[in-house]
């Protein structure tokens, strides 16, 4: 008997520790699924970030599985219509955005802003690079002053962004600071950083400016040369890429980029994605990813994220009328 009541007890705590063991790791997946919509072609930052995103959620076992969808078109501004229009299909769907959704709203590239959206966290932070052909007599910043000044209608600057969009401002900010014209600066726009890129190493344009992520990635892979960065000191991901600072050009600057929910995200919902991100921070999955990619960890939630972007509206809309793009 008294066995008996033993193995009962065993088996009572087996149960206990079983459940308590299936209850932590219920706990630590915080959503089942997430498809994540990207406004953008494939290559480009926001692409990069809502797969390098999908990617530490699902293998750190937050997150169940992560879908994409790349819906290019509009600067971004298709992808948010369908949002809106498509609110309560949805709900399980996180769109990637950045500065951009700032930029475009205040030119009116399209009619809404981030206002309309439910406001989930911004996650990151992402220097802005210049770069050139990897076989490109420029090598650094003074280089291309040089060539600008010798003739500014060949020494044409690309970017994945309309004009008056992220990638032309970066570069109308490191011309205006290296004392040149911004708004004498010919920019041609592609639809995402893959097609500027690809203009790039056609010759095309002399040079690009993108996010650091995709810099990165392509100096790695020996395509191009890093010649400017706008961080205020050298990232650990690349190095040997002097900083704008470095080179005399007095300016700073970090495109944020974070997620958005359809309008009328039910309360919980946004309560488990914003739970989700938070804990993506401590894994090494995450880690990971942000350090393959010299992003900086910038977490804002829900009413800090609307005030950070408010912030952010007021500075830019100032710089915009500055250079003269508003």
């Amino acid at each position: 008997m008294m066995k008996l009541t033993m193995g009962r007890r065993a088996l009572m705590a087996t149960a206990v520790a079983a459940f308590a063991f299936t209850g932590q790791a219920m706990a630590e997946k915080a959503v089942d699924s997430i498809h994540f919509l990207i406004p953008g072609g494939a290559g480009g930052g926001w692409d990069g970030t809502a797969r390098g995103t999908g990617e530490a959620l699902t293998k750190s076992g937050i997150v169940g599985t992560a879908s994409y969808e790349n819906m290019s078109g509009g600067g971004g501004g298709k992808a948010i219509g369908y949002l809106i229009e498509n609110a309560e299909s949805n709900h399980g769907t996180l769109m990637v955005n950045s500065t951009p959704i700032v930029i475009r709203s205040l030119t009116g590239v399209f009619p809404h802003n981030f206002r309309d959206l439910t406001l989930v966290a911004g996650t990151i932070g992402d220097y802005a690079a210049l770069v050139v052909h990897k076989d490109s007599a420029i090598n650094n910043m003074s280089d291309l002053m040089a060539a600008y000044d010798a003739d500014p209608a060949k020494t044409a600057i690309g970017g994945g962004s309309v004009p008056g969009g992220m990638d032309h401002l970066v570069a109308a900010m490191v011309m205006e600071a290296a004392g040149k014209d911004a708004l004498g600066v010919k920019y041609i726009p592609y639809d995402a950083g893959g097609k500027a890129m690809a203009a790039l190493l056609s010759g095309e344009i002399a040079a690009l400016s993108t996010g650091f992520s995709e810099a990165v990635d392509l100096a790695n892979a020996g395509e191009v040369k890093i010649i400017g960065v706008t961080s205020d000191e050298r990232v650990s991901a690349a190095p040997d890429a002097m900083t704008m600072k470095e080179q005399g050009i007095d300016t700073s600057f970090v495109n944020w980029r974070g997620f958005f929910g359809a309008p009328g995200l039910p309360e919980d919902k946004l309560a488990q994605y914003q739970d989700a991100l938070a804990k993506m921070y401590d894994t090494p999955e995450w880690e990971a990813v942000r350090e393959r990619n010299g992003w900086v960890n910038i977490h804002n939630n829900g009413d800090d994220f609307k005030a950070f972007l408010e912030s952010q509206e007021k500075v830019i809309g100032d710089l915009m009328k500055k250079l003269g793009f508003l």
